[in-house]
This record gives C-alpha cells, structure tokens and sequence, in this order.
C-alpha cells in the first residue's frame, strides 16, 4: 500500500530571524520514507555560503556557481540576515522587471534590489522536520513549486535558520530528477521511478 505523504505547514520568518552558522554527512541513498533530517543540509555543520546585498547580481552568480550552491543568503556587513537569493531569482524575471522599474542596465541590479527579504521568507519548523520523512518534504516542495526549504529552529536570542532542502539534492539522493515546479510527480510515478 503506498503511503500518503502530508505537505508541512509553512510558516513565515519573523524579523528577528538568523543565520546559524557553523561538512555536511549526507545517506548516500534514501527512499521517500527515509527521515526528512537524511537529506536536510545541516547549517550547524556546512559552512554556509552568503553575499552582501550591495553585490551585482551576476558576481552572486558567480558565487553560486563557484560553490556549487543555487541559494546565497543575503548577509549585511555587520553580518545580520537581510534575506536570500536563489538562481532562479537571478535568470528569471526579477532582475528585468527590476531593471525597467528602475531605468537601469543589468550589471547595476544589485542582490538587494532582487533578493527576497528575510521577513518574507517562508521556512518550515525544525520539530515539524523532524518528525517527518523524505516524501513530506517533497510535497512540500512540490506544494509551494519551490527549489529549496529554509528550516527555523527556535532559539532563546530568536529563531535561527538551522537547515536547508534542496530539490536538486533530494533528486541525486533518490536517483532520480526532481521536479517541483509545475509538472510534479505523483507518488506513485515517484515509487515508479525509484522501483527500476
């Protein structure tokens, strides 16, 4: 019998939310009922990679290309969290609406002017996460046509930015492409792919 996976509640970041800061050991090979925590990159254990907002958008490309990553978080020069900023805000729309609002080229859209602010940033709950499997963050993912999933643990100084999914990641992990943006899978083409 297949089971049926459960999108988590997304909740929003307050604005008094930050990074945590501090090599990831990833299962080489999970299935949809693995533990959510098996492909979750651990912010207390990767370094994480940011850019300052005052950065044009095509040196953050550069960065994320440099690093491997599709998602910088956008850190102030005192280091506070300003935001993030993902590839798809950087090749998609954004940075053109931007520039015809603003009467400016592409090399003057700054990350600041594109990123999305740390008060708007939807984030799923560390005691939700773990509780979960694999397959809940993927409906999750599918549910919200997201790449990736912040994860906020609370904190006694306010809540902190603990974790991360990636589609791309999870994809690699199951062995198979993941796609979240649209033209889903059902699960049970999911447990399709993954039975071959």
């Amino acid at each position: 019998m297949t089971k049926k996976f459960k999108a988590l509640p997304v909740i929003m970041a307050s604005a008094d939310t930050r990074l945590m800061r501090n090599a990831d050991t990833f299962t080489d090979k999970v299935s949809v009922q693995h533990p959510a925590i098996d492909v979750m990159t651990d912010l207390t254990r990767k370094p994480v990679i940011t850019v300052d907002p005052n950065l044009p958008i095509d040196k953050a490309e550069e960065r994320m290309r440099i690093g491997g990553v599709r998602l910088l978080f956008v850190v102030s020069e005192p280091g506070d969290l300003q935001g993030l900023i993902t590839l798809n805000d950087i090749e998609g729309m954004r940075p053109m609406r931007y520039q015809q609002q603003s009467g400016v080229s592409r090399n003057e859209v700054l990350v600041r002017d594109i990123m999305t602010p740390r008060d708007m940033l939807e984030a799923l709950s560390m005691p939700d996460v773990a509780e979960a499997c694999v397959g809940d963050i993927i409906e999750t993912l599918k549910r919200t046509g997201r790449q990736h999933a912040i994860v906020i643990e609370p904190a006694a100084s306010g809540p902190v930015i603990c974790g991360i999914f990636s589609a791309a990641r999870i994809g690699r992990q199951l062995g198979i492409p993941l796609n979240t943006s649209g033209v889903a899978w059902t699960f049970a083409e999911l447990e399709s792919a993954l039975s071959h």
